[in-house]
């Protein structure tokens, strides 16, 4: 397959798409059984294939840990040799500096009660505020390697040791002079954290904890279909998923996930690859388009997963509806339907109960196939998300009643998840503008936004050149309708209509339908004449891109004409220059042809429509030989070779141009003047409320109306 667009093979994509959505994928092994408490086992008899423990659950294991932290004691070390150095500190300045200033029973005073102070300890004050808020009563003081315990209030802290000294001064000692012996010279914390010794015996309490409250022999019977899972029973059937996952071993276990996540993943794209490349090459040739929607099927899957790996929310939150909705709104429904199925299968690898997930969306996604063939109004995406809202809540109720047969199993809070869902789902009106923006897609929104008159553009062309805005209106009916007939977009091909014609506002004098009496192309060549006609195109496209219309809209007015010639003046310079060359760019459209059906049906309208106006006689001979002259022309002069046109198509069109053209040249009845002497005569009375014999039965209705 020969893809123009790509650089490489648009395989790759799908490739590296399965690779990043592996890469997030949970980790976690897979237990083969899903299983919730207060639920009915849904499998068949389950008996263990070997012996296993049965483990305690994280809150009955938190409970007993902080049962037995309640008896833990933090360790810290006294340091002896503080006391000694502080002390010998205290003589050493008494001798040399306050012998002469203090007596004797000051020093001794003061040295008693250090070594007091220093054998009850001295702590941080920061150390005495954190053994406060971690409400611990007593702690273990380590003393040359003896440990013993000792209530945190008897600790002292630099300051209260300071304060303790100066208040239980004797009365025999003077306050003032005690104070002036600078005692906090002295004084220094003594007692550290032990974090080494600490951490230990609180790694021996908490592994003395058994983590488990018995064991399942080998053939034991565990749980059998339709059995509510119970307290224990969900213990036990924890216990044999914890054994399960652990028994697959460590980093090969993690490789072997991560492939088998992979080839899931890339097989589900690959089925969508294939789907694209056997029903839809024209998507698939396009990598703007792959980029699309392989961004549908990433950002849904990652959104799970990250809600699942993190448990953010319930996955029912997320708005999966959304991908078929924006795809079909650019595509089409099969499409659409596909991307979502490969969407919600991907997603269905990592929720819990996946067969209800997969319920719930799939009919969601098929609902929104036949629900919305078109986003054109903003009622049709309110009706479509209602219809989505009332499936998911119907598809739950069913599934409930069928599993559990019971109203109280119904969760209500599931209808708030839908609520809010539907929410959601209600911003798919600026997702896809936005989207629009980003891809430069064109949808049926703002096609009928495009085509209403009142738009700027349009509104410039009725006022400047009124001719061609009927003609484009003419043009819109017939395009249009032959779309609708051979299934091509009939809303694309009718605004494509309204602007095929913009660029006559440059110089609208020079084309016939706006012209009054006086024709500027007689004081012209017909090279010239050629050249201002054809220039019309070139003058529409730069209108259309200063006014930033759709890419879609613009490719009308460049094939409207495709690589034609302008005839009249080519043909009048060919018999009058007989002899004389002709450069046939001169009279020759800049292109390119047509090469969608909606183009190739405008350019055929527009000739056919111009045609028309020419007749002097619109009987259905007439009208059927110019339209099949002009088209077979056309097709003759190669117009329409890129064109995806079948000959039924080219005949069911003509058809269709036919019949618009018998009605829209339709003749009218002649009105008798009446008879008599003067225009004022009154008319016999016989005659009144009569009309001729011969006048059509059709006729006489019109009259009875006027």
């Amino acid at each position: 397959m020969n893809l123009k667009n790509y650089n490489i093979h648009p395989a790759v994509y799908f490739v590296l798409t399965a690779l990043l959505i592996a890469y997030f994928f949970p980790r976690e092994g897979k237990f083969r059984y899903l299983f919730y408490e207060g639920k009915p086992w849904r499998y068949g008899l389950l008996t263990a294939s070997y012996d296993f423990p049965i483990y305690k659950t994280d809150v009955e294991l938190k409970a007993e840990r902080d049962s037995m932290m309640k008896h833990f004691r933090p360790y810290y070390q006294i340091k002896a040799e503080v006391a000694d150095a502080e002390v010998e500190k205290l003589r050493s300045t008494y001798n040399k500096v306050l012998q002469n200033k203090v007596s004797p029973n000051y020093m001794q005073y003061v040295e008693g009660q250090l070594r007091v102070l220093y054998q009850h300890g001295i702590i941080s004050l920061e150390e005495l505020e954190k053994l406060k808020q971690e409400n611990y009563q007593q702690i273990n003081i380590v003393n040359n390697k003896v440990a013993s315990l000792q209530n945190v209030s008897e600790l002292f802290t630099v300051k209260t040791a300071y304060e303790y000294i100066i208040n239980n001064c004797p009365r025999h000692l003077d306050k003032q002079v005690l104070q002036s012996c600078d005692i906090n010279n002295y004084l220094m914390e003594n007692v550290t954290y032990d974090r080494g010794m600490s951490d230990k015996v609180q790694e021996d309490l908490l592994g003395s904890i058994p983590l488990s409250t018995g064991m399942v022999q080998a053939g034991e019977r565990i749980v059998d279909r339709g059995e509510i899972i119970d307290h224990h029973t969900y213990n036990v059937l924890r216990s044999l998923k914890v054994i399960h996952e652990n028994k697959l071993g460590g980093s090969e276990r993690q490789t072997l996930i991560i492939i088998g996540q992979f080839l899931l993943t890339f097989g589900l794209l690959f089925c969508y690859w294939l789907y694209l490349w056997s029903f839809r090459t024209h998507v698939l040739r396009n990598k703007k388009n792959v980029f699309f929607l392989l961004s549908c099927i990433f950002s849904s899957t990652i959104l799970t997963e990250f809600c699942v790996t993190y448990d953010l929310f319930n996955v029912y939150i997320l708005p999966y509806a959304i991908i078929p909705i924006v795809v079909r709104t650019f595509f089409d429904s099969r499409t659409a339907l596909f991307t979502h199925l490969v969407t919600v299968l991907i997603c269905s690898l990592m929720v819990p109960f996946p067969h209800e997930f997969l319920m719930l969306q799939v009919v969601a996604g098929m609902v929104v196939t036949f629900s919305l063939r078109e986003l054109s109004q903003r009622s049709q995406l309110f009706r479509c998300v209602f219809f989505i809202f009332l499936t998911y809540t119907l598809t739950y109720l069913g599934m409930v009643f069928y599993q559990e047969g019971d109203l109280k199993k119904i969760h209500w809070v599931m209808m708030l998840y839908f609520g809010i869902n539907f929410i959601l789902l209600m911003f798919s009106y600026v997702l896809v503008y936005m989207l629009e923006k980003v891809f430069g897609y064109v949808s049926s929104i703002t096609l009928v936004e495009l085509s209403n008159i009142n738009t700027n553009i349009l509104k410039k062309l009725s006022e400047t050149c009124p001719g061609t805005f009927q003609h484009s209106l003419q043009v819109s009916i017939l395009a249009s309708d032959a779309a609708a007939k051979i299934g091509a977009d009939a809303q694309l091909v009718r605004t494509g209509a309204m602007y095929h014609d913009i660029g006559k506002m440059s110089n609208p004098a020079f084309f016939t339908e706006n012209q009054n009496n006086i024709n500027p192309h007689d004081k012209l060549t017909y090279d010239q004449s050629a050249q201002i006609i054809i220039s019309h195109v070139s003058e529409g496209v730069k209108i259309a891109e200063k006014a930033s219309l759709p890419q879609a809209v613009i490719d009308f007015i460049r094939t409207h004409h495709g690589r034609g010639k302008a005839k009249y003046f080519y043909n009048s310079f060919k018999n009058q220059y007989p002899d004389r060359p002709i450069n046939e760019e001169h009279f020759t459209y800049p292109g390119p042809n047509p090469f969608s059906k909606e183009t190739a049906i405008l350019m055929m309208a527009d000739s056919v429509e111009a045609t028309s106006r020419s007749l002097k006689d619109y009987s259905e001979e007439s009208i059927r030989s110019m339209v099949n002259r002009i088209i077979d022309g056309q097709i003759a002069d190669g117009l329409l070779k890129n064109a995806p046109l079948t000959f039924r198509d080219v005949e069911t069109i003509k058809e269709v141009f036919i019949n618009k053209l018998k009605t829209m040249y339709h003749t009218r009845i002649s009105y008798p003047d009446l008879k008599g002497k003067n225009v004022g005569e009154e008319i016999p009375s016989e005659a009144k409320g009569k009309l001729p014999e011969n006048v059509s039965s059709e006729e006489k209705k019109e009259e009875s109306i006027k």
